[in-house]
């Protein structure tokens, strides 16, 4: 018997999406496919984050990139590269060698389709998912050593392991890099599985909130526990929230449904050791009047929805540990900025609507429902009425941090309204190198060594009653 506390959720929406801004694990160093302003044509631009102010550097090659090119930066500073080239993906390292680009080839992967992961919490190991027919093969791509000679990669890629069915995703659970939570999908439905890399690619499962559910992880932190998720176990899509290696069930708030709005989160707090509940967690909210932010703690039971800066890299931005939301932008006057809202901004912050109509039953503890497995479909949970909501959300003070502006360029606007719709294509940058960032920017807890993740259907019914 599987246990959910139940507080409705979220527009559903399975597809991926890809970010406008890859950042790399530390925070440091960003990178994302850069459009030229006079020809169109696309470039990979390194952004450095670390720093009193962040700067932009264009790494362009020999030609321009195709559209489907996709990046992901490395905490040394440079940039991994994957194209499609005919039949099979090349792979490459990119990085600044004065005015030009140099470029350390990492092989090439036979397959149709090759998505790489989100690198490794170290920062300098990555990974990419090829999907071939009925098992997904797990390619180490870049292993994030030196090779002996230089100009010469090492003996990658590697295949890691191939796991059954069509994966997707891609979420760490620890901090040293050794598990790795996919998306499995097996006879039409999905499930979140976990690989162990130390282990030769083990594969356990970690969400199967009931038999015929599709459970999906969103979003983990490896310091709380926090685990973001998307199930239809209640019978509907929805937005739910757990802790890793928890017997509690998995929850789903009411707050994080809007209706006609598809909430995706993209960042979390790190460094809230022990305390899930108190970790925020960013949201892009998108609906027909626009784009805009929303910021959630499990123990505040609310969503408070709030204006981004202008020019906002859509869907991208990272938490530091004593809780300032860092979000990247641009403008036409600002090509590379980071806007920043301290943790005394949002706890006074206005323009939360936790419900249409300002309802307070956000607020209200979840009733726990007992869901027999295989019968999550025949539960039924009403949704509310969907009332026209006139959304005016009070702005926060944005403190922003942009590059050295243009001369005598005017100071553009701290606020976007809500209505607002998403920022043109990105047009290009250039700026000098400076000395790669050696260090973490944010100081990181130690992290004790993973232990093996509990599969949230076992969570117990005693262990809510004893709670």
């Amino acid at each position: 018997m599987t246990v959910c506390v139940t507080e409705d959720a979220a527009t559903p929406d399975t597809r991926q999406h890809r970010a406008a801004l890859t950042i790399a694990a530390d925070g440091s160093y960003a990178a994302r496919l850069a459009r030229h302003e006079s020809t169109g044509s696309w470039f990979p631009e390194r952004w450095t984050l670390a720093g009193p102010e962040p700067y932009a550097v264009p790494l362009p090659g020999h030609q321009p990139e195709e559209a489907g090119t996709q990046l992901v930066p490395l905490t040394d500073g440079r940039v991994l590269i994957r194209r499609r080239a005919a039949d099979r993906f090349t792979l490459g390292l990119l990085y600044p060698t004065g005015p030009g680009t140099g470029e350390l080839p990492l092989g090439a992967v036979e397959a149709a389709e090759l998505t790489l992961l989100p690198a490794a919490p170290c920062g300098s190991r990555a990974y990419a998912l090829a999907p071939d027919g009925h098992s997904t093969v797990l390619w180490l791509v870049h292993d994030g050593r030196q090779s002996p000679d230089p100009g010469r990669a090492r003996s990658v890629p590697v295949c890691v392991a191939e796991i059954e069915g069509h994966c997707t995703g891609g979420v760490w659970l620890d901090r040293t890099g050794r598990l790795l939570a996919l998306d499995q999908e097996l006879d039409g439905r999905t499930k979140t599985v976990v690989v162990d890399l130390e282990r030769g690619g083990e594969v356990s499962p970690l969400l199967q909130i009931t038999e015929e559910s599709n459970d999906r992880l969103l979003l983990a932190d490896p310091d709380s526990g926090l685990l973001v998720l998307r199930s239809d176990a209640a019978g509907q899509d929805l937005l739910g929230w757990g802790v890793l290696g928890s017997a509690l069930p998995v929850r789903f708030p009411e707050c994080l449904r809007l209706p006609d709005a598809a909430l995706r989160p993209f960042a979390v707090q790190s460094g809230q050791a022990l305390a899930p509940e108190s970790s925020a967690v960013a949201f892009r909210i998108d609906a027909a009047a626009g784009t805009w932010l929303g910021i959630w703690r499990p123990a505040e039971r609310r969503l408070r929805q709030l204006p981004p800066p202008r020019g906002w890299l859509a869907g991208t931005g990272l938490w530091t540990p004593s809780g300032e939301l860092r979000l990247p932008y641009e403008t036409p006057t600002v090509p590379c900025g980071v806007a920043r809202l301290p943790a005394q901004a949002m706890g006074s912050a206005r323009g939360e609507a936790d419900m249409p109509g300002g309802n307070s039953r956000a607020d209200a503890p979840g009733t726990a429902l007992s869901v027999p497995a295989g019968s999550a479909r025949a539960l039924d949970i009403p949704s509310r009425s969907a009332t026209a909501v006139d959304f005016r959300p009070v702005g926060p003070r944005w403190v922003r941090v942009p590059s050295t502006p243009l001369s005598g360029a005017p100071s553009p606007s701290p606020f976007l309204d809500a209505r607002t719709q998403p920022p043109p294509p990105p047009a290009s940058t250039s700026f000098t190198q400076a000395e790669p960032v050696t260090q973490e920017p944010y100081g990181a807890l130690a992290h004790p060594s993973p232990c093996r993740p509990v599969p949230l259907q076992q969570a117990p019914l005693a262990a809510r009653e004893a709670r």
